[in-house]
């Protein structure tokens, strides 16, 4: 969930070669409340520019270049999806385990943390669209090499693993780069496109997978997702321009990246953000988590299942698109704070005991309070340096699937000695307290300026 800023020390770094280029957009952003509160007439001119700013999802649509970046995500999407299916359907084929076949999901989220830490300074030290192709072309080898028969299934394990290492760089390179293609507005619902294409996908994509393996043998279908990257590699390499790194560095690359790393957290207002992107979706994920033994409970059988799943995300993508439509950038900047702040109480709820139906409303309640991430992406991007961009988003997604990990495998230990009605409500009452603490640490720096360096 979760774009540039208008000062030269934090949105053009010197050493980039990319900086000029730049810097002549950033003009378009500076609505940011950090830029104009202490400017004399600053809310008269930042209201003027945000309703000039007021655009439309068709506007997006305009940047020629998005259009490749977006069909390339859909068929990422796509793959990603096809794979764990596929994998997981293989996996328990071959072994009988279901152990085993849950670890091809597992192996989704564990990895993300070692590769924010460690891989995450690729994203700015080399051109974006080198470093996409190549995490397609590499993701695509994965797959194609999982398909092979004979294939171990220790090696499966690992080409999942590699898979999963580069699956946050490549979104954090990604979402850097749509700043360079988005300015204002833009980018802020560019990455609102972005994040309900993933919703979508866990709306149907599961479900479009299974179908698929109808026809379809498992490792016919992970042909067909190395197809998908292949299909993403090659629009990404046509479709968008050859920009340069936006840093120019030698030295070694893992020691910069952790050194960048802890730079990235010791600024408050970056840490602070951070923070507010990871702490909810930590908690939201406990209800998904515990959808199978939930929908046990209530005798709601498979199908009861399937609805329990698809219920939060189509809040999410639903609240996506009426604050993009509906709400101008003022309003989304407004309800960012109060909505966070609340976004967690429908869960709760689940205290009460709920049927089938009355969760249903309480997880879509819960997903159209993520209405508040469009705000976020504005803040996220004007705030971060631009020489440290790519690494930040990479580190912003690690850290998000890693702790959506550490939610699932805390929120299903708690359930073997608790209801699982009760240990949804406890992450709701939990994360509101968390999510509050953090809301005051956003507030605070909200005005305090950025130390950070390169």
């Amino acid at each position: 969930m979760t774009t540039d800023s208008e000062h030269p020390p934090r949105g053009v770094d010197p050493a980039s070669p990319a900086g000029e280029e730049r810097a002549e957009t950033r003009a378009e952003n500076a609505d940011s409340p950090r830029n104009t509160a202490n400017t004399p007439g600053g809310d008269k001119e930042n209201a003027a520019e945000t309703a000039a700013d007021a655009v439309g999802y068709g506007a997006v649509f305009q940047v020629r270049e998005f259009r490749p970046i977006f069909a390339a995500h859909v068929l990422s999407m796509l793959g990603g999806v096809l794979a764990e299916v596929a994998l997981a359907v293989l996996v328990y084929a071959e072994t009988g385990s279901a152990v085993l076949s849950a670890l091809v999901f597992a192996l989704t989220y564990l990895p993300y943390a070692l590769s924010g830490l460690l891989l995450s300074g690729i994203a700015d030290r080399y051109p974006a669209r080198r470093v996409l192709v190549t995490c397609d072309v590499l993701s695509c080898a994965c797959v194609a090499a999982t398909a092979i028969p004979g294939t171990p299934i220790a090696v499966l394990f690992a080409l999942r693993v590699v898979m999963s290492l580069v699956a946050p760089l490549f979104t954090g390179t990604r979402a850097a780069s749509l700043a360079d293609i988005l300015q204002g507005e833009r980018y802020v619902l560019g990455r609102s496109l972005v994040r309900i294409v993933a919703q979508g996908s866990q709306i149907v994509g599961f479900g479009v997978g299974g179908l698929l393996l109808v026809w379809l043998t498992p490792r016919s279908a992970l042909l067909v997702t190395a197809a998908t990257f292949a299909g993403s590699a090659l629009l990404l390499r046509l479709g968008t321009r050859d920009r340069p790194a936006r840093v120019t560095r030698s030295g070694q690359l893992l020691r910069e990246s952790l050194r960048s790393t802890g730079r990235l957290m010791a600024d408050p207002r970056i840490r602070a953000l951070l923070l507010m992107w990871w702490i909810p979706p930590m908690f939201f994920i406990v209800a998904e988590g515990l959808a199978a033994p939930f929908a046990e409970d209530v005798g709601a059988g498979s199908v009861g299942y399937g609805l329990f799943l698809a219920a939060m995300p189509a809040g999410t993508a639903a609240s996506e698109i009426l604050a993009g439509t509906l709400l101008s950038p003022a309003t989304r900047d407004r309800i960012v704070l109060p909505l966070a702040g609340i976004s967690l109480v429908p869960l709760v709820f689940f205290a009460l005991d709920p049927s089938l139906p009355l969760a249903l409303v309480l997880l879509l309640l819960t997903g159209l309070s993520a209405a508040y991430a469009l705000g976020m992406d504005k803040w996220f991007v004007t705030d971060v340096p631009d020489h440290t961009r790519g690494q930040a988003m990479t580190l912003l997604g690690a850290g998000l699937m890693t702790l959506q990990g550490l939610g699932i495998t805390v929120g299903g230990a708690l359930a073997e000695w608790a209801p699982p009605y009760a240990v949804i409500a406890g992450s709701g009452a939990g994360g509101t307290v968390c999510v509050l603490l953090v809301l005051r640490a956003v507030r605070r720096t909200r005005q305090a300026p950025v130390m950070l360096t390169a």
